[in-house]
Parts: C-alpha cells; sequence; structure tokens
C-alpha cells in the first residue's frame, strides 16, 4: 500500500479546484479529479501535498488542514489518501503543469463532469465543510 496526498483548493464562492486529467494519465486518463499524487519515501502527508501542489500548480500552499484519510482499492492497487483542504489566495497565480485543464466547479457541476471514481463522494461531503 502506498500514500497519496491531495489537496482541495476551495474559492471565496464554494468551488473547488479540479484537474482535467490527460487522455494517456496512468490512472484515471481523461477524468476531472483532484490535485496531488504519491508521497515520497520518508514524507508526510503534509509535506508530500505541499510539494505536489507546486509541481503541478506552482501554488505554495499556506496551512494545508488534513480532513481526511482513507483507504482506496481499486483497479490500481490499496492506496492511503490523505485528503487536504486549503482556502485559494487569489493573491497568488495558478500555473498548470500536469494534466489538460483545471476548472473551478461548484456543487450544481459535479453531474456534468467525468469525476475519479473514488473521489465523487469526498468532494459531494466536501462541500458541506466549507
Amino acid at each position: 500500500m502506498w500514500n497519496i496526498a491531495v489537496i482541495l483548493l476551495y474559492d471565496y464562492k464554494k468551488r473547488f479546484l479540479l484537474q482535467h486529467r490527460t487522455d494517456d494519465a496512468p490512472a484515471s486518463p481523461g477524468k476531472y479529479g483532484f490535485f496531488g499524487g504519491s508521497t515520497k519515501a520518508g514524507e508526510t502527508p503534509e509535506l508530500g501535498v505541499k510539494r505536489e501542489c507546486y509541481e503541478e500548480l506552482e501554488y505554495e500552499l499556506e496551512n494545508p488542514r488534513l480532513f481526511l484519510s482513507t483507504i482506496v482499492d481499486d483497479e490500481y492497487g490499496r492506496r492511503k489518501v490523505y485528503v487536504f483542504l486549503e482556502k485559494y489566495n487569489p493573491d497568488k497565480k495558478l500555473v498548470l503543469h500536469e494534466g489538460q485543464g483545471m476548472k473551478w466547479v461548484a456543487r450544481s457541476e459535479m453531474g456534468n463532469l467525468d469525476l475519479v471514481e473514488y473521489q465523487i463522494d469526498i468532494l459531494k461531503n466536501m462541500y458541506n465543510k466549507i
């Protein structure tokens, strides 16, 4: 089992920033999902999510708050997923380095997106927490 650390940035309109994965991504190609990825050996989930967020968005997290940790079993194997939340600071810019796009998503738009399966329920619960 390996660890995954992901971030859900949210804005003042209570929308979450999601990544549109490339069609050739090794996991969940073409789907929308969370930014983040595997932690490195010896790396805490918090350090991993900060590194991944900077690598993927050039965005430095200020105070990511651990919202949830859960075990996921699917076609990609068994993983422990750490989900962090942080309010987006609009004074900082976002520069996409991974995926084919990104989108701020309101709860009402979730049904219109092809989302990573295990992230759907997590995302629904997150809207109630911000």
